[in-house]
């Protein structure tokens, strides 16, 4: 009987302690990254242009965005994203962007303007320098176009972090319209 009784004390005492315990990433318990019971979905943020993700904006919008953001970080003018801006608008985004070397790129923030057209924070990220803006783009006849691009002067990584130590709002970004 009692090795029964130690058998089963071996078995489900090591499988309760499991079950009791949480999942760790490093140092931050998984329920800082799961949503509670009726609490919303955590998003990621980014600390120039805030909330990263779709927003407001339609699935559907959000996916061209990113692949218009793939089209502009690659620096090719035959991205097919690209392919409908006016040719020397395009020429104008693409250098400004090609002159920090982007190796990645930020997107949220997405809002339906008053027009119909879809804005997004964007980031543009280099190895020593960014850039960020605001992209518009248009479904029209079915199908997404960039209807803009509105990109401020790139500024190094280091300004960009010492902006965000010495910001009491956090995200200090603000749209252009």
């Amino acid at each position: 009987m009692r090795i029964i009784f130690v058998f089963c004390l071996l078995i489900f005492l090591p499988l309760s302690a499991f079950s009791q315990r949480e999942t760790f990433r490093g140092s931050i318990p998984e329920t800082l990254f799961r949503p509670s019971r009726g609490e919303a979905p955590h998003f990621a943020e980014d600390y120039v242009i805030g909330e990263l993700g779709r927003g407001g904006a339609s699935a559907g919008a959000f996916s061209f965005a990113n692949f218009a953001a793939e089209g502009f970080t690659s620096g090719r003018a035959t991205h097919p994203a690209l392919t409908s801006i006016n040719p020397a608008a395009r020429d104008d985004y693409l250098s400004a962007i090609r002159r920090i070397t982007p190796e990645n790129f930020r997107l949220g923030g997405g809002r339906v303007e008053a027009d119909g057209a879809v804005s997004f924070l964007i980031r543009f990220i280099g190895r020593e320098m960014g850039i960020t803006g605001e992209m518009y783009i248009k479904n029209i006849e079915g199908s997404w176009v960039v209807e803009e691009l509105i990109i401020e002067e790139p500024v190094s990584r280091s300004v960009e972090n010492q902006r965000a130590r010495n910001r009491s709002d956090f995200y200090s970004y603000e749209r252009f319209f």
